[in-house]
């Protein structure tokens, strides 16, 4: 016990030590002891950040010296004498593609889905007694093409980690080369290897008499950017077209022109055109006049740069190109070769480019969408060149000169341009799924595709995107709009509201009359009254998902907002909307009939109330076909049945209609009023039904009996529990 006691005792007293003054202090460490712990502390830590930097840290720097002629004076570089009895590759394999004849297992894996080019040292080549194999050597358009691809992404100065190889041996004109000894520098090369994996530019192939649309330097494997390809010397999928570089488009600096009417209608600028389609030509400017202009070269100018810059025309002379941003439509016609740098000209000066070039393969065409820019005419029907060309609606011409203007400005305009387009077609065959798209290959940076993903390709779980943008078109029905705002406002998923006024007669009201909300609000004005205006991808919307919504429907609940948002997310692909509708086919009519809600199928829901994904905006603004969307907005009607149109025809896909309500409207209106619609109207819908099936060719809307109500709706359950209670009826 006495123990015991003085074990307790002992507690009690350590207890009293520690609340009046703290915790007994333990022993100082030894000052050699410290060291020793500090020290090992210090080199495991050491040794981990090593560690990580290893981890994270590129395997093989590459220099950041780049390729450039300037650098490496071409007097300077290595002379290479080539053996008389040197090798010579075999001629281009014709049956070469892509999975026959390229290494594609060189490129391996790369996180930023690119390619790596290697450019081989630059060194001069000449035959055994001394001559050069090229009479000009390295020109300066191959110097500005070498020099933007190792300016580049691309470009790689490690050769193992390399899966392109571009010689510097320059090609692009084939009239400079002597054919054999090209050849054996390019068997020369160390890593040569039948030409697997490079890459050869030429722009100017053949020679006379026949001028063969491809080079004639044999090549073996190796892939092939040519100007001038033919249908028969074009290894689709393998090489690539490329244009004819034009010097003009460093030289002159043309005005930029807004699409529109020409002084004149056909103009044809071409030197040297063949005596038979000259013939033609000048038949057709007999027909028609001052619409048509000829020019060909000056005979009274000597020869020289200046002479290459004008044009005359019954001794009055024209500046060139300057003269091209003069007409609608310019000729391009094939020459001795099929590849012209008149349509390098032609596509500068915002012309339409008339293309008369049998089996020509058109530049970058295994990407470019050359129907928006150019019209490609057979050499026969020369002589109704103008006939066609009348038959091309006005508007439509405008697009085309547009879009010829910015092919030229983005894929056309310099050696840098033409290069890394190139490059970029051929790493879109080696890394396809991160391939640029139809859109970013065709249409200009103002269409923001790149800002947008297609549902179609979302993940399968619901995409986390930050609540919708409700999207209210309206044009002055202001109390009604203040209501629709206020009640829109409430529910918990709404990331921004969007006004589209489309009243160009009446500003909105004043900022401080408009509803107080918690989310941004931001209204547009529209330039034109078009109900096509609540369909444009506005820069405002943000979110993927958006809810269109007109400014007289004052029923919905914030709850059934919320739900139609909710099924939004897990089928982010559809139409999700409240009013339905019905397509019919009228027997005895023969076409296509229009139908109420009041049915047990559902066909369309309206956007008057609709949540959908932000790239049908771009679908419908960029891609409708044919003239729907001018008709809707001619005719003030159907935007909505448009819209069902190009989705179902993208997805294939019925909409979803959600909740039972069918009156949006008038609160005093009764159910059975919505059975005695007016006829005109109903008229006026079919007719688009009708109108819009001939367009798509096809019908693509999909009929379902079925629509999507909240779990809980019809049970007998505690209105607290369910998650939307306020749910309406009709």
């Amino acid at each position: 016990m006495k123990w015991l006691s003085r074990i307790v005792g002992f507690s009690m007293c350590a207890s009293v030590k520690y609340s009046s003054r703290g915790p007994a202090l333990i022993p100082r460490m030894k000052t050699k002891h410290r060291i020793y712990y500090i020290t090992l502390f210090s080199v495991v830590l050491l040794g981990l950040i090593a560690t990580g930097m290893f981890q994270f840290w590129p395997h093989s720097i590459e220099s950041t010296a780049d390729w450039s002629v300037d650098r490496r004076s071409v007097h300077d570089a290595p002379l290479v004498r080539l053996p008389v009895a040197s090798s010579i590759p075999e001629r281009g394999d014709l049956s070469c593609r892509m999975h026959t004849c390229f290494d594609v297992y060189r490129c391996g894996y790369n996180p930023k889905n690119r390619i790596k080019v290697y450019i081989y040292p630059f060194q001069r080549y000449v035959d055994d007694v001394g001559a050069p194999i090229s009479s000009t050597g390295l020109s300066r358009e191959y110097n500005d093409l070498l020099s933007a691809i190792s300016d580049s992404d691309f470009y790689t100065d490690d050769v193992s980690r390399a899966c392109l190889l571009i010689p510097s041996i320059d090609v692009l004109n084939q009239n400079s080369l002597r054919i054999r000894e090209t050849a054996q520098a390019l068997a020369m090369l160390p890593r040569w290897d039948r030409g697997m994996n490079h890459l050869l530019f030429n722009m100017l192939p053949g020679g006379p008499p026949d001028y063969n649309t491809a080079l004639d330097v044999p090549r073996d494997r190796a892939l092939l950017a040519g100007g001038g390809f033919s249908t028969w010397t074009y290894r689709q999928g393998y090489d690539v077209s490329i244009p004819v570089y034009s010097p003009l488009s460093a030289e002159v600096d043309l005005p930029e022109r807004q699409p529109g009417s020409r002084r004149y209608f056909i103009l044809s600028a071409q030197t040297a055109v063949h005596r038979e389609y000259r013939a033609e030509l000048e038949r057709l400017k007999e027909e028609n006049g001052e619409a048509v202009l000829l020019l060909d070269k000056c005979s009274n100018l000597s020869q020289g740069a200046v002479s290459a810059r004008k044009r005359c025309c019954r001794g009055q002379v024209f500046d060139y190109p300057q003269i091209l941003q003069e007409s609608s439509f310019c000729v391009v016609l094939r020459g001795a070769r099929l590849g012209q740098a008149a349509l390098s000209d032609v596509l500068q000066a915002a012309c339409v480019p008339v293309i008369l070039a049998d089996s020509y393969i058109l530049p970058f065409s295994e990407v470019l969408d050359w129907k928006r820019a150019s019209v490609v005419i057979p050499e026969e029907k020369l002589p109704e060149m103008y006939t066609i060309l009348k038959s091309i609606p006005h508007r439509q011409v405008e697009e085309m000169q547009r879009q010829a203007h910015w092919f030229w400005e983005a894929y056309f305009s310099s050696m840098k341009a033409i290069g890394l387009t190139t490059l970029q077609i051929i790493n879109d065959r080696i890394y396809p799924y991160a391939a640029h798209t139809y859109e970013q290959w065709n249409n200009p940076p103002i269409v923001k595709w790149s800002s947008v993903n297609s549902p179609l390709f979302l993940p399968l779980i619901p995409p986390r995107s930050p609540g919708f943008t409700a999207v209210v078109l309206t044009y002055d029905r202001v109390e009604s709009l203040f209501r629709v705002i206020t009640e829109i406002s409430k529910v918990p998923s709404l990331a921004k509201l969007l006004v589209v006024w489309n009243n160009q007669n009446k500003s909105p009201p004043e900022e401080s009359l408009w509803p107080k909300i918690a989310v941004p609000l931001k209204v547009v004005r529209t330039k034109e009254n078009k109900l096509s205006n609540r369909f444009f991808p506005y820069d405002e919307i943000e979110t993927e998902a958006v809810l269109a919504i007109d400014d007289d429907i004052i029923m919905l609940t914030s709850d059934e907002l919320q739900f139609g948002y909710e099924v939004w997310r897990e089928f982010p692909d559809r139409l999700v909307g409240y009013p339905g509708r019905l397509h019919l086919w009228d027997h005895e009519m023969g076409k296509w009939k229009y139908e109420s809600e009041w049915t047990n199928e559902v066909s369309m829901v309206l956007t008057g109330a609709a949540f959908y994904h932000k790239y049908f905006n771009y679908l419908y603004t960029y891609k409708m076909p044919g003239d729907i969307k001018n008709w809707v907005d001619a005719h003030m009607n159907c935007e909505d049945i448009a819209m069902n149109f190009l989705v179902a025809n993208i997805t294939g896909k019925a909409p979803i209609k959600v909740t039972p309500r069918k009156k949006f409207k008038c609160p005093e209106c009764t159910a059975i009023d919505g059975l005695s619609l007016d006829q005109t109207h109903m008229v006026e819908r079919s007719e688009c039904i009708n109108k819009f099936a001939s367009v798509f060719g096809t019908m693509p809307l999909k009929v379902v009996e079925h629509r999507a109500d909240p779990v809980l709706y019809k049970d007998d359950f505690p209105e607290k529990l369910k998650s939307f209670p306020n749910i309406g009826s009709l």
